[in-house]
């Protein structure tokens, strides 16, 4: 056996990604990573009077745009390779708080309301990965070690294969621009392995800042478009030490721009990891978490929808998703007896349960 087909084999070992089905299992597992952000980004976010607190709703529905970006380039990626993304699922929805899927089992994702228990959460979950840090497809430290693992067994298998043998998927499932076309991030059809680098390094760069150096992400900021985008961590950074990242400063000085202004009494107090089980059926707030539990997962399944087949569907479950803030809103104006604002549980709805 040559030298190269020695490091070809161990570059594979390394990863656990030798075939195309482990391949399609950890792009599934991708998606998987990539929708367990969105239920504790989103009830931050609606915890927020975004009136009181622009700054912070800003910053942070920004990241969850990107978010879903990113979860559309994961099933574009499985799509790519001959794939099927599953969204619409009771394994999508564990109760919180849960561990991050396949992850080190220290990273516990929880539904909490914005201030600094959650900034310290989602700082945990956008940490960058160090130069040379090793690539990890299983118990990660680090989601930018989990697609560098990724990045690796695509590799290995289209020098072993080549690339017409992997990119084997129907480019009519490929979804593109759509209701993102004005954001930031770049929401781009994968076909061959130049444009599934292209997605993993948009992935990456988006959530830990270009190479993994830098405090911006390479795209320009969506809502300053005259500015570059910090990446996800900076972002959370931001609000944490309350002053933003301007052009020189670096992940060690720190930001050195303009102050970023949080009211604390714009802030609902949401309880912790909500559960239906809190409270009894029939109960007011029990029924309006029952009513967004299954909107949100309508959303899954029309996302489900979109990534196999039928892409139009990606602009109505944005759609839907306007529903479901006015519903979680509508919810955080309900008090329980302690006098925590009521919150969503993003618990699962079988599709016969939906009305």
């Amino acid at each position: 056996m040559s030298q190269d087909q020695t490091d070809t084999l161990d570059t594979a070992s390394a990863t656990g990604i030798a075939t195309l089905d482990d391949l399609r299992r950890h792009l599934q597992w991708a998606i998987e990573v990539e929708h367990s952000t969105l239920p504790p980004y989103l009830t931050a976010l609606y915890s927020l009077d975004a009136e009181r607190n622009a700054d912070a709703t800003q910053l942070i529905s920004g990241v969850f745009v990107e978010e879903m970006i990113h979860l559309a380039l994961a099933a574009n990626l499985l799509n790519a390779v001959g794939g099927r993304p599953v969204l619409d699922a009771p394994h999508m929805l564990p109760p919180h708080p849960r561990t991050m899927p396949h992850a080190d089992p220290s990273i516990e994702l929880s539904l909490l309301p914005f201030g600094q228990e959650a900034l310290r959460l989602f700082l945990r979950l956008e940490q960058p990965a160090h130069p040379g840090d090793p690539a990890e497809d299983d118990h990660y430290e680090t989601i930018g070690q989990f697609y560098d693992a990724i990045e690796r067994g695509l590799r290995h298998l289209c020098a072993e294969l080549g690339e017409d043998q992997v990119f084997v998927g129907d480019p009519a499932r490929q979804v593109a621009g759509g209701p993102f076309v004005h954001t930031a991030g770049h929401l781009a059809p994968v076909t061959d392995l130049r444009s599934a680098l292209a997605a993993l390094e948009e992935i990456v760069e988006q959530g830990e800042g270009a190479a993994r150096a830098e405090v911006w992400d390479g795209d320009k900021d969506m809502f300053h478009p005259g500015t570059q985008a910090v990446s996800h961590h900076y972002r959370f950074q931001e609000l944490a030490l309350g002053r933003r990242y301007q052009a020189g400063d670096t992940p060690d000085s720190g930001p050195t721009g303009e102050a970023v202004t949080v009211d604390e009494a714009g802030i609902r107090p949401v309880r912790p990891n909500p559960r239906l089980a809190d409270h009894p059926e029939g109960s007011a707030i029990r029924a309006a978490q029952e009513v967004f539990n299954q909107t949100y997962c309508k959303t899954l399944e029309m996302l489900e929808q979109a990534f196999n087949g039928n892409p139009a569907m990606l602009g109505m479950s944005v759609g839907t998703m306007y529903a479901l803030k006015a519903q979680a809103q509508g919810l955080m104006a309900l008090q329980d007896d302690d006098g925590q604002a009521a919150g969503p549980t993003f618990e699962y709805v079988a599709p016969e349960d939906r009305t």
